[in-house]
Formats: structure tokens, C-alpha cells, sequence
């Protein structure tokens, strides 16, 4: 399929997606620990995508009803992990960040994908001093596949994983048991409420992730970005960073409601086995 580019001053086709913008730094190096709703164009650059109004719809609706259901339903739950998070350690139960995303611009009668920024909501899982300098760090190495910078950051060097963060020293006690078994992104729901994610799409990246991305790494962003996908599905921590990247473009390339379908169903014993999961 063929994509077109539109900048602020000229637009051009081309068989791949490009960088269609530069994105700005996280000025003040630390994630908000507060409610503070983000959303906002990170830039004019648009890259144009068919319509599909059948399946978006089908898309929205089924977000809305498993999120707004499962919210009613798992309300204790989540009052108890609040209650739990803020016995653990000081701090708020909530840790909000800032993300990027993507909205569908229609425009001339033509559809974009728009990269935003957007507040995504977890159970704090970490201390609220923690220095966010070491997932960087590791980050940047995951992302450019170097092997030895990683090993060489991982706090634990006995650790099992290999493209998680082993003995993290930021995670809580609690923070512990959320992460293994993924309660941490409960707070997620809102935001499929909201617009902001899908139930089902590529993982939304933090700003300075995008900042190192290629070429071929920004296709992954155009799609909605979703709670859970082909990557947690076939591997999740497992896997390296171009592995996961070719996952979320191949979603972005043969998504339809029955992909959702059976990506949601395939989440399921992902979560329960916790594949990938630390």
C-alpha cells in the first residue's frame, strides 16, 4: 500500500513510512507521578491511511464495552491494589506518564495518522524518587541491539531475562508482584475509555524511546496503541527490540476486528503464565 507524506510545505509518495516529524525531549527529565492530561499534536507531519470506518467503529465499540465492563467488574480490585500500593510506600497509587500515540485526522476528505502525546495511567510500581536514568539507558541500548551495553547496565547480572531490567532497584515490593502479573496497567482501562489506547495495538513508547526510533521503527506507531498485542502474545520480554517492531508492523499491516478478537483471547493464558512477564 502506498503512503503519502505530508509535511507543512511539501508532500511526496514513497513505498515506505518516513520520519514525518522530530520529536521534543522530555524537558524536564522526570514522569509526572499526577493526574496531568496530556494530549497534544507532537507535529504538522502526517502520514495518510485508508478509512475503514466499519472496522474502526466495530473497533471503538468493542473497546468501550470490554473496558467499561470490566471496570464495573473488577472495581474491588482495583480499590485493593490502591490500598496496597499506598501501605508499600509513600507516594500516590497512580503513576501517570507521558506517551505517544496516534489520532486519526481526517483532513480534504483524506485520513492521517497524527503522533500525540497522551497521559497514560498505571499502579505505581516504583519508588517516587527512582531515578529514570537507568531505564534510559537501557532503553537506548535495547532499541540499538546492543547486547553488552545492556548486560552491562542490568543491576542484577544474574538475572534470567535478558531485554527486561533484572533487580530493578525503582520497583517496589508490591510494585513486584504488579508487574509479573501485569495489574500494574489496570489503570490502562481508562484510557481505552478515553481514546488514548485500544484494547489491542503496539505498546505506546515514551518520547525519548521514539527519539532513537529508524525509519522502519515509526511504522509501529501507525496504528492505535493498545493495551496488549502480537508482541506480549508471542513473547513479550523475550524478545529484542527489532523482533517486537517487526510484530507491531505486521499488526499495523493486517489488522481487522477478527485480529483484535483473537489477539484479546490469546492475552488471556499470556497473562495467567506470565510469558515475558518480570
Amino acid at each position: 500500500m502506498q503512503t503519502l507524506i505530508v509535511g507543512s510545505k511539501q508532500a511526496h509518495s514513497t513505498s515506505q513510512v518516513h520520519a514525518v516529524q522530530t520529536l521534543p525531549g522530555n524537558q524536564t527529565g522526570k514522569e509526572s507521578q499526577y493526574f496531568d492530561p496530556i494530549v497534544e499534536p507532537i507535529a504538522d507531519g502526517l502520514v495518510e491511511t485508508t478509512a475503514r470506518p466499519l472496522y474502526y467503529f466495530a473497533k471503538r465499540a468493542l473497546d468501550l464495552t470490554i473496558a467499561l465492563l470490566t471496570l464495573v467488574l473488577i472495581w474491588p480490585l482495583m480499590l485493593a491494589i490502591m490500598i496496597c500500593v499506598k501501605l508499600d510506600s509513600p507516594g500516590s497509587a497512580f503513576f501517570a506518564q507521558k506517551r505517544v500515540g496516534v489520532q486519526r485526522l481526517r483532513r480534504n476528505g483524506k485520513v492521517y495518522w497524527q503522533q500525540v502525546y497522551f497521559t497514560c495511567y498505571k499502579f505505581r510500581s516504583m519508588r517516587i524518587d527512582a531515578d529514570q536514568s537507568l531505564h534510559r539507558k537501557f532503553v537506548e541500548a535495547y532499541i540499538a541491539g546492543d547486547d553488552a551495553q545492556m548486560a552491562s547496565v542490568q543491576p542484577d547480572k544474574s538475572g534470567k531475562t535478558k531485554y527486561k531490567l533484572n533487580g530493578d532497584p525503582r520497583i517496589t515490593r508490591i510494585g513486584h508482584f504488579l508487574r509479573k502479573t501485569s495489574l500494574d496497567e489496570l489503570p490502562q482501562l481508562w484510557n481505552v475509555v478515553t481514546g488514548d489506547l485500544s484494547l489491542v495495538g503496539p505498546r505506546p513508547a515514551i518520547p525519548y524511546e521514539v527519539e532513537k526510533y529508524s525509519e522502519r521503527h515509526l511504522q509501529r506507531l501507525n496504528a492505535y496503541q493498545g493495551m496488549t498485542g502480537l508482541w506480549q502474545i508471542k513473547g513479550r520480554g523475550e524478545l529484542g527490540f527489532n523482533e517486537m517492531v517487526e510484530l507491531d508492523i505486521e499488526y499495523t499491516e493486517q489488522q481487522s476486528f477478527w485480529m483484535d478478537l483473537k489477539i484479546l483471547l490469546g492475552t488471556v493464558p499470556a497473562v495467567l503464565l506470565n510469558r515475558g512477564a518480570q
